[in-house]
């Protein structure tokens, strides 16, 4: 007996479940109730469901973003040119980021979520900066308003590289107050983490301190490490790893230049690795690390991190990092005489990076990641019947190597139906885009002509 009023019957679908388990279905029919999915086979039948065609899509589990800065994208398209140390130079120490209102952060994560939810990406880790308990709240409220499921990391603000005494507890304080009002329980789409400068961006005793407070409010600890010329000279894993602070909690970001026996502590401990291999290619993080976590009993995970640069969907990200990790392989067969034979990735490796194992790292394998019946409804339905997939052969390569947001027919986020035949529901785009071009306006208003230029055209 379905629930009646809260039911959906997609009907005669492809269904990468993502779980073993359950398996692929070439055709098969996807019960939700409520928030749930009860039931994947073929020939399901509910007479109180409402029934979806998915007879000519895919359905996949949301795609998890481990790693994205989403108020960035108010700063949309400003930085295809610029480099990391340019990057931060032009975001933070006092440049636009400090800039943003209240108001300004809201309407920057709402307008980032609506991207990635129309993109098919139902879970994000938000890497926050907030600059005053103000832009807090706020900054939730856009995800909340959004209808995405995120982790929240709460950040610091990105106005100094080092911190005194006074405003490490001005931060510890508000953390504890966020967690409090906002993250009580884990059963809502919200849940916290901590977004800490880590040990390469910060002192020492402030990244212990800071892993320590993660640990007591048992929240996800994400930070930038192991990157670009800091990544090998600073050995930041090692230190953790002696100082007994790695765990499936941490979650490091990039690790692009780390050492051999790094990736494997990394690994052995549990903590996860957010990849980011457009942004990392362009920016001069180094080679992507996917390959380099594999090889030493780890799995990736994927994020699209700085929307400044890079357009925020998770197909480019599985491509990147598909094809970059090939290249690496390949090019080790090339310089030794050989022609390349199998390649050392599979998409369905990937595939998996962007949805369970993203899941897995952000403490959500329970509740997301796989199509199971028992765990909440947040999956994507992709049509295969537009020109850039049709005629389909092999629907995992279908959606790593051939897919884009324009695809995305429909997208559930806990059994709510958030988008539909290629449009999201439940919001007012043009208000939204009225508000963004406001805030817009406004920032630029706080710079020089010059800054502005330099900033938006260079």
């Amino acid at each position: 007996m379905c629930l009646v009023g809260t039911s959906y019957l997609l009907k005669n679908g492809c269904v990468l479940s993502m779980d073993s388990s359950v398996g692929q279905y070439k055709r098969a029919d996807v019960l939700i109730e409520d928030s749930l999915i009860t039931a994947i086979q073929p020939d399901l039948s509910c007479t109180e469901a409402e029934v979806i065609d998915a007879s000519e899509m895919i359905i996949l589990p949301g795609l998890v973003d481990t790693h994205r800065h989403v108020w960035e994208s108010l700063v949309k398209t400003a930085g295809t040119n610029w480099s990391l140390p340019v990057y931060l130079q032009n975001l933070y120490y006092g440049a636009i980021g400090s800039k943003f209102r209240p108001q300004d952060s809201y309407i920057a994560n709402l307008l980032g979520s609506l991207e990635a939810l129309n993109a098919g990406v139902t879970t994000v880790l938000d890497w926050s900066m907030p600059y005053s308990p103000e832009h807090t709240d706020e900054l939730i409220r856009g995800l909340r308003d959004a209808g995405i499921r995120s982790v929240f990391a709460h950040g610091v603000p990105g106005e100094t590289p080092y911190w005194n005494r006074e405003s490490q507890l001005t931060y510890s304080n508000d953390v504890r107050r966020v967690k409090e009002q906002y993250f009580s329980s884990r059963d809502q789409l919200l849940t916290f983490g901590l977004a800490i400068r880590g040990p390469e961006f910060s002192h020492w005793d402030t990244t212990v301190k800071e892993i320590q407070l993660a640990q007591e409010l048992d929240a996800i600890c994400s930070m930038h490490v192991g990157f670009g010329s800091w990544g090998s000279v600073d050995r930041s894993i090692s230190k953790m790893y002696e100082a007994g602070l790695l765990s499936p909690g941490l979650n490091v970001v990039h690790g692009n230049t780390m050492d051999t026996d790094e990736y494997k502590m990394l690994a052995d401990s549990g903590a996860s690795l957010s990849v980011t291999p457009e942004v990392e290619m362009m920016m001069g993080h180094g080679y992507p690390a996917t390959g380099y976590f594999l090889e030493n009993g780890g799995t990736p995970t994927l994020g699209v991190d700085v929307v400044t640069s890079t357009g925020g969907d998770m197909f480019s990200q599985m491509k990147f990092a598909l094809q970059a990790e090939r290249s690496r392989g390949n090019e080790q067969l090339l310089l030794q005489g050989e022609m390349p034979g199998e390649l050392n990735l599979q998409s369905s490796q990937v595939l998996r990076f962007a949805t369970s194992a993203g899941a897995k790292a952000l403490g959500l394998e329970r509740k997301i990641g796989t199509l199971t019946p028992g765990k909440e409804a947040d999956l994507i339905m992709i049509r295969t019947t537009d020109l850039n997939l049709f005629p389909v052969h092999d629907p995992v390569g279908a959606v790593v190597q051939f897919a884009n947001p324009s695809n995305v027919d429909t997208v559930f986020v806990a059994g709510r139906l958030v988008k539909h035949e290629g449009k999201l529901l439940h919001v007012d785009l043009n208000e939204v885009r009225l508000k963004a071009l406001a805030s817009k306006e406004y920032l630029l208003s706080q710079y020089r002509m010059s800054d502005a230029e330099r900033i938006v055209f260079s």
